[in-house]
């Protein structure tokens, strides 16, 4: 399903000048070994403070008049540990799983019998109801309606999720959500959105800590 435009009733401007900078939470336990992390509260791991660490070098030459953070503390303790005194938004959250929260693909689909992905088959309820692919997309497009705006006044960062921010990405590309499948995030990896002749695009994407990130203006 295609979502409309990201701002409807708020257009943005034709060709904001600022960068969308999204830094996807450090390393934690379950996202070390595979498995689906949406509203568990975990911590960082070791590695992963490191890698919070070093995307905060990634970024230190960016000019952020907003930063926003899911309210999941491995966000938040990313967004400290790289320097960046975040907002809270709550719609940054990750995914809800549901039924599949904690739990790896390899082991869900030896139990349903194929090859199941979050993107493709979605989630059954659990302790938590669960989400579809579009009311994840729904959450990030409103994310969207605020961060928009705020580029054409400088570069705004966003320190959250895996799965949401390949959403989030889809949704400011004006893609149908599922396009999120087809890209991916590394824990602690700094990704760069904008625009190039007024056309929404990804600069620069899945950095780590000993890549050069500051996208050409060419």
């Amino acid at each position: 399903m295609d979502l409309p435009d990201p701002l409807p009733d708020h257009p943005a401007p034709d060709n904001p000048q600022g960068k969308l900078v999204l830094l996807r939470h450090g390393e934690t336990e379950w996202s070390r070994t595979g498995r689906h992390t949406g509203r568990t509260d975990i911590p960082l791991t070791a590695r992963g403070e490191d890698l919070a660490r070093a995307a905060g070098e990634l970024v230190r030459d960016y000019d952020f008049g907003l930063v926003l953070s899911s309210p999941l503390q491995r966000a938040r303790r990313t967004a400290e540990l790289a320097g960046l005194d975040a907002g809270v938004d709550p719609l940054l959250v990750e995914w809800d799983y549901g039924g599949y929260e904690g739990r790896t693909t390899s082991e869900i689909r030896a139990e349903l019998g194929y090859n199941w992905s979050a993107f493709t088959h979605g989630v059954v309820r659990g302790d938590t109801p669960g989400e579809t692919v579009e009311e994840v997309a729904a959450r990030a497009s409103r994310v969207l309606t605020r961060v928009l705006p705020a580029m054409a006044e400088g570069d705004v960062a966003l320190i959250a999720h895996g799965h949401y921010l390949r959403i989030l990405t889809a949704v400011f590309l004006r893609q149908a959500p599922r396009f999120g499948a087809m890209i991916t995030l590394d824990a602690g990896s700094v990704s760069v959105l904008g625009f190039y002749r007024e056309q929404p695009a990804i600069l620069a994407w899945n950095h780590g800590p000993r890549l050069p990130l500051k996208p050409s203006e060419s």
